[in-house]
């Protein structure tokens, strides 16, 4: 059966070696099931509700995208996604969550027909590198300063915006000797560093009586509470679709870049360097972003951490759906999500914007016509609280600066058309 399914010869492989690579993914990943339900339980929703959610998301995208495309390529709600999603439109714009959760149905529906109808390739060569590696240092700014609020290592400053926080507080400490012990083991690269930060803060916490103990297994919480409460006609307000095009581009240029990112890791590209199947797994993963918004839970994509799997020996979609299982498996671990305080979960925040910072190190300083879109795209995200807006400041100054330039060729639609939306959106209110 797996034979059919996976064509282990072909790729050289086993079952043994597929389903420890799978779980060498699923380590390298699983504080999403404590970091996503802390997180959007700050937007009023149910946090038991949401840890289900994020295990079915997480099952069902991976699932698919080892079934249908046959790529070791887990999926999970996404890092950054769900801060945007709490603190950009819940808390930042008033927004329910509820139209929120339908703003991510329809940004999937949006991604898959743009998957289906091929054009996705035109849509993303037609936005410049220097935006794509912006919208990925700006979310990395964004959500490293949500982490260091969360923590209390910043706090808000009536003279100055924001400053330092208490420091004879032990939860500050604590986030930041978290977030030391996650560099410090991914330095020595043991498998799972994240979660063990999270896992040894909450432990120290647990201790310390800083945060109660709820166990560690029982029986999956109700998804009542999220379970196809999302408001679609809200989120196809004029207002609102705005936010709908920052969901589709986070995901279209965040999966796009990861899918590549990991198929130069492992031997999927052909000759021409190009990813086959490629419109299998944009399809996969659109599919779970708008499964995981019915469940209640934001975007779901591609991560990066397959490309650890892939290291352990991981060639097919055995791997994806071993990471399935384990995600189904974790749906029993209730108590302990519900036992992880903020300042456990913040350490692994920062880790992930750093790694996302990694955009700026690849910008062509040289180029101002690049640069300075690139810089004022990820400086607004971080400073507005609004991931939309600094996609938005970003498309409008890239092509506002290369017509002054005389540099309309390089100007590719998709930006023309990103930055004439957001020209109308502010003009019209």
């Amino acid at each position: 059966m797996f034979e059919s399914l996976f064509q282990l010869r072909a790729a050289q492989t086993s079952v043994r070696t597929e389903m420890l690579a799978g779980l060498t993914t699923f380590l390298t990943m699983a504080s999403i099931l404590f970091v996503n339900p802390e997180i959007l339980a700050q937007a009023g929703m149910d946090h038991g509700a949401v840890f289900v959610a994020t295990c079915l998301a997480a099952a069902i995208g991976s699932a698919v995208m080892g079934l249908l495309a046959n790529y070791p390529i887990a999926q999970a709600p996404g890092m950054g996604i769900n801060a945007f999603f709490t603190f950009g439109l819940v808390k930042g714009l008033g927004m329910s969550w509820q139209t929120a959760l339908g703003a991510v149905f329809v940004s999937g529906v949006l991604f898959m027909l743009v998957s289906v109808t091929r054009l996705r390739e035109g849509f993303v060569n037609g936005i410049p590198l220097s935006l794509k590696q912006a919208i990925s240092a700006g979310v990395g700014l964004f959500i490293a300063l949500i982490a260091l609020q969360q923590a209390g290592v910043v706090v808000a400053n009536p003279d100055t915006l924001v400053g330092l926080g208490d420091l004879h507080k032990p939860q500050p400490l604590l986030a930041l000797a978290g977030f030391a012990l996650i560099v410090t083991l991914e330095r020595w690269r043991v498998p799972g560093a994240i979660l063990l930060g999270i896992l040894v803060i909450t432990t120290v916490s647990v201790l310390l009586g800083l945060t109660p103990y709820t166990g560690v297994f029982a029986l999956p919480p109700s998804l009542a509470p999220t379970w196809l409460q999302l408001d679609i006609p809200g989120a196809l307000a004029p207002a609102v679709l705005s936010v709908v095009l920052g969901f589709f581009l986070m995901s279209l240029t965040e999966t796009s870049g990861t899918l590549i990112a990991v198929a130069q890791r492992g031997p999927f590209l052909d000759a021409q360097g190009r990813l086959p199947r490629l419109n299998r797994a944009l399809l996969a993963d659109s599919t779970a972003i708008s499964v995981g918004a019915l469940l209640g839970t934001s975007s779901t994509t591609s991560y990066l951490e397959s490309s650890t799997g892939i290291a352990a020996g991981g060639r097919t979609g055995l791997t994806a759906v071993t990471v399935a299982v384990l995600f189904l498996a974790s749906l029993f671990f209730a108590p302990l999500a519900a036992t992880i305080p903020v300042w456990a979960t913040a350490p692994a925040l920062v880790y992930v914007a750093m790694l996302m910072l990694k955009g700026f190190a690849l910008l062509n300083w040289d180029d101002i016509t690049e640069a300075a879109p690139a810089l004022l795209c990820a400086l607004t995200m971080a400073f507005t609280f609004s991931i939309a807006d600094g996609i938005a400041f970003g498309a409008i100054a890239f092509v506002a600066l290369n017509l002054a330039a005389g540099r309309r060729q390089q100007i590719g639609w998709p930006v023309a058309l990103i930055a004439g939306v957001f020209v109308l959106k502010y003009v019209l209110g």
